[in-house]
């Protein structure tokens, strides 16, 4: 696949064979850069791991990708409808119906029940309660987590409560999953269940996933790798002299379909 380049059109058509597509973000947090004209395409199915040390930008480009940040410049599209030019209720409705979330907290909502937080998304897409409750069980019990469905967060462990959050994310057989160092507050044996089981939901529903990870083990069940440095792709920042090379950013990974 090949990455988009500066000299595209404004607003033209991603290609065809990218689910999820960029081009040219930049975003700035409180003056400071964020994010400096990155480009990235992700194909139907594809996981693709974005790397690099913390600050680099990783939140930032999964928070642009899937629209809760709007870039100040650039363009995001998914499955051929531009985003970057939705509004905030349509974009609200895109992440809610298309589009699953996790990061490194869980962020339950103590008053509800295990399986009515699993089943959020599909409860306030107008779901009814049975059906929501039977989509959210089925996860959580792939997860090995089914008999704590009507407990209140408040009597799970992080990690038990982290998966629930994974299936908060897939309940509802997103096209995209964003996930935001989901592993970092996890011990070894409940890091790879959480991936053991979002890898395999990737693989057998097509859903996209872009896993933002500074663990090369958490890395490693990708497809792609994409490094980031100093909210630019690595390679880019190092020749312009803004950062320096490290070991979580090896030669060849910044090279994958992402240009500046």
């Amino acid at each position: 696949m090949v990455a988009p380049t500066d000299n595209a059109p404004p607003d033209s058509a991603p290609p065809q064979d990218d689910l999820l597509w960029a081009r040219s973000l930049h975003y700035s947090h409180s003056g400071s850069p964020g994010l400096v004209g990155i480009s990235v395409g992700v194909r139907q199915g594809e996981i693709l791991a974005l790397t690099g040390p913390r600050g680099c930008g990783k939140t930032t480009l999964l928070r642009c990708l899937s629209g809760q940040l709007l870039p100040e410049q650039g363009e995001v599209w998914f499955n051929s409808v531009p985003v970057h030019t939705m509004g905030t209720a349509a974009r609200e409705r895109l992440r809610r119906d298309r589009f699953g979330w996790i990061g490194p907290e869980p962020q339950l909502l103590p008053e509800l029940r295990v399986w009515e937080n699993a089943a959020l998304p599909l409860l306030m897409a107008g779901a009814s309660h049975r059906s929501a409750r039977h989509a959210a069980c089925a996860w959580l019990d792939r997860l090995e987590i089914g008999g704590f469905a009507r407990k209140r967060p408040g009597a799970l462990t992080h990690a038990e409560s982290q998966r629930v959050a994974l299936a908060r994310a897939l309940v509802n057989e997103p096209a995209v999953v964003f996930a935001d160092e989901p592993t970092a507050p996890l011990h070894r044996a409940e890091r790879a269940r959480l991936l053991r089981t979002l890898t395999t939901a990737a693989r057998s529903h097509g859903i996209t996933v872009l896993l933002a990870t500074h663990d090369e083990e958490t890395a490693a069940v990708a497809d792609r790798h994409l490094a980031l440095l100093d909210g630019r792709p690595a390679a880019t920042a190092v020749a312009a002299g803004t950062g320096s090379a490290s070991s979580e950013t090896p030669e060849g990974q910044a090279a994958c379909s992402l240009s500046a």
